[in-house]
């Protein structure tokens, strides 16, 4: 029988003590929240590629952009490069995500809508958060508990999903879509015991090239083909993914569970639902409706009870706010 306590040994994974991770930081807190906007428009963004590429295309260009971006300033990118075993783990972390993974998340998300999309969204943090609590036996507060079941209502409420306009994307498109997540949670649950060692932005770089390789391998001359008869606006949303979504949004994430737990960093994932609403509206021509209004309320609660759901130590009280 599998023994949950025995199993972060046995992947060698580190055991921290059980309710002393300290909260995030406000510039953190702030900045993962910005983040996560410009992570709701790449759902948009990867719908507005779909006339010029294929779910394999989009991976491998915005990977392969955002592999270029950082060894382009490799010898100014700070910390400890990954070495064997971590150079190992780093590059099968890469493959795992940046090219199973996403290669899911798009292809799922082409499949179906952006609103189904964002429904979905809402079940990444709650399975990286168990992720986190069994493989890094993270201690999940009760608040935090709550605060995931509020975000969740709240995207329901968002998007209406009992509507009649609502579409519902088949069984298909759904599984694919979720299944996505599980690499996405793997790209914390490998990452987190790296960053004792590595320097966050190496560690992503390594991993992307090594995600890269893979994609080019699988389908680089159809991608490349492609490319050559892609727009400037499609570059340019390329651009965006490469850049700002991932070399940037992605080494924040690493230097932020670093010092806080994957659980805490996950849950500002549930504000790109609120994120996507003046997206819908501005750019989709969507109407505001009560819905927008009361789902939002119930994500932005769900999201303060459960950041700021306090750690207790290990006597069972309640520990300073470290760095909040």
């Amino acid at each position: 029988m599998l023994d949950w306590q025995t199993l972060p040994f046995a992947l060698d994974l580190p055991c921290p003590a059980r309710n002393t991770a300290p909260l995030l930081k406000p510039a953190h807190l702030i900045l993962l929240l910005l983040f996560n906007v410009f992570w709701a428009v790449s759902l948009s963004a990867i719908q507005a590629l779909k006339a010029n590429l294929d779910s394999g295309g989009i991976a491998t260009l915005r990977f392969g952009g955002a592999a270029v971006s950082l060894l382009l300033v490799w010898p100014w990118l700070p910390g400890a490069t990954p070495s064997g075993r971590d150079l190992w783990r780093a590059s099968l972390m890469g493959v795992i995500v940046f090219t199973l993974g996403h290669r899911l998340q798009v292809w799922g998300n082409l499949l179906g809508s952006a609103g189904n999309s964002s429904v979905l969204m809402a079940v990444e943090p709650l399975l990286t958060a168990v992720a986190a609590a069994v493989f890094l036996r993270e201690h999940i507060a009760p608040q935090r508990w709550l605060g995931f079941s509020l975000g969740m209502v709240g995207i329901v409420l968002l998007n209406r999903v009992w509507a009649d306009d609502f579409k519902w994307a088949g069984l298909t498109a759904s599984a694919v879509f979720i299944a996505s997540f599980l690499s996405e949670a793997a790209y914390s649950i490998m990452g987190k015991p790296l960053l004792d060692r590595v320097g966050p932005m190496k560690l992503l770089a390594v991993s992307l090239a090594a995600g890269t390789l893979v994609n080019l391998a699988i389908d680089g001359p159809t991608t490349l083909k492609a490319a050559q008869q892609m727009p400037a606006s499609a570059w340019a949303w390329v651009a965006y993914l490469s850049i700002i979504c991932t070399s940037l949004g992605y080494g924040l994430w690493l230097v932020v569970i670093r010092e806080t737990d994957v659980n805490v960093t996950a849950m500002t994932i549930l504000a790109q639902p609120v994120a996507g609403v003046p997206v819908a509206v501005l750019w989709l021509g969507e109407r505001l409706h009560a819905g927008h209004f009361w789902g939002s309320a119930a994500i932005i609660a769900g999201l303060v009870i459960g950041l700021y759901a306090r750690p207790r130590s290990s006597q069972g009280k309640a520990t300073p706010v470290s760095g909040a």
